[in-house]
């Protein structure tokens, strides 16, 4: 990124020629997009039936992760709305990558609106995913996760064959998320190269709206939660700190998972709602995810001077809901999901994220991060609504910090 900015500001024209390599980038990013939307929506859809057969959890889990969830990306789309984090880079979507967003529109805007909705319906299953329609995508992953929920146990094998596909496109995943560096580089030299080292200002301005967003839901909002289940959040989050640091680390919520489990159980949450919770939030309960979604949708529409009207802001609210509920907790996951957004609700350029790509990494960590204390809160939080938690062991607990026996258990 330093690199970036570097040649940029010292060789505009040679740097406005590194732009092939944040599109390329970008590009492999697109490329794994329709798969991955396809596997955590199936999976998700299915493992409902899990969450139905434990009943009173289930349902309780639900209504926790949706109120909060929901809660996270309003407050991401006010703070977007107040702190204008966009406004000034005055980027042109068609210098972005103009052939690469029609490819994407695939003639959406030339359409009546029942030519739109038919559209939707793929010519065959497979259609969905040579196209790279995402709404084509979402609409097959929706009727197959509905069929393998209703043939139930007989399709498990199939589930299986799922979650294996699952971790080797996350696994794909990782691999090009290795070259975002080689992505960043591209990214930071055109955007000063183009717009100067002015466009710089309105970067740091996100990445402050963004950090400051997730102290803020933190602090107040989880706060909030955590007092009325009766523990106070900072005691919480000194608990789980080397957890947090690891996070910190990988810009990954999902390596801390076994941890998180295991210190949970040791505050006194029955192991079975743990269990349940706490890996089910990870796909229905991002909210740090929730609240980038928000930030980077609003910072992408104010950096290309895209005005939403209030409809507009709508149908994208609605789509972030449903999209922010199949984020994964790995690395670059959420900027595929914001991806993915924005080529289903056709408003917005997604080659404007390409002005996000150079902060990608420390959008990462206050994601992941807010993610995984989140779901701290959550599997708490559901343990005492069901009466599942022991409060006089978390209280010692929390009062105690975390014991060297949750590491060696988790690992």
């Amino acid at each position: 990124m330093a690199v970036g900015i570097l040649l940029g500001y010292l060789q505009p024209g040679i740097a406005r020629a590194m732009k092939p390599l944040a599109d390329g980038f970008i590009k492999l990013i697109r490329m794994v997009i329709a798969p991955i939307v396809f596997v955590t929506v199936v999976s998700g859809i299915y493992k409902m039936q899990s969450m139905k057969e434990v009943g009173r959890i289930g349902v309780r889990a639900i209504i926790y992760f949706e109120l909060v969830s929901t809660l996270a990306l309003l407050i991401g789309l006010a703070v977007g709305l107040a702190v204008q984090p966009g406004a000034g880079v005055n980027a042109d979507p068609a210098l972005l990558d103009a052939k690469a967003v029609d490819s994407f529109i695939g003639g959406a805007s030339k359409q009546t609106p029942t030519e739109f909705l038919l559209n939707i319906i793929p010519s065959t299953l497979l259609g969905a995913f040579s196209e790279g329609q995402i709404l084509q995508v979402m609409f097959v992953s929706i009727l197959g996760g509905l069929a393998l929920l209703k043939a139930g146990s007989r399709v498990q094998p199939l589930m299986q064959l799922l979650d294996q596909a699952s971790a080797a496109l996350f696994a794909l995943l990782n691999l090009i998320m290795k070259l975002a560096a080689i992505g960043t580089f591209g990214a930071m030299a055109f955007t000063v190269g183009a717009y100067g080292l002015a466009a710089l200002v309105p970067l740091g301005k996100f990445v402050i709206a963004m950090y400051a967003t997730c102290i803020f839901f933190t602090v107040v909002i989880l706060g909030a939660v955590s007092r009325m289940a009766g523990f106070r959040i900072l005691k919480f989050i000194a608990y789980i700190k080397d957890e947090i640091l690891l996070v910190l680390a990988t810009s990954s919520s999902e390596v801390a998972l076994p941890r998180l489990i295991a210190k949970l159980e040791q505050l006194g949450c029955r192991q079975s709602v743990v269990g349940l919770v706490v890996p089910t939030g990870y796909s229905l309960n991002t909210d740090g995810s929730a609240i980038y979604l928000s930030l980077g949708v609003l910072f992408i529409a104010q950096a290309t001077g895209i005005h939403l009207t209030w409809m507009e802001m709508a149908t994208i609210f609605g789509v972030m809901l449903v999209m922010s509920k199949g984020v994964a907790g790995v690395s670059g996951s959420t900027f595929v999901t914001l991806a993915a957004t924005l080529a289903t609700v056709q408003t917005l350029p997604v080659a404007g994220m390409a002005l996000l790509l150079g902060i990608e990494r420390f959008m990462s960590m206050a994601r992941a991060v807010t993610n995984m204390i989140g779901n701290g809160v959550a599997g708490i939080v559901v343990a005492r609504w069901d009466g599942a938690l022991d409060v006089k062991r978390m209280q010692e607990e929390l009062d105690r910090g975390a014991q060297p026996s949750v590491s060696e258990h988790a690992s």
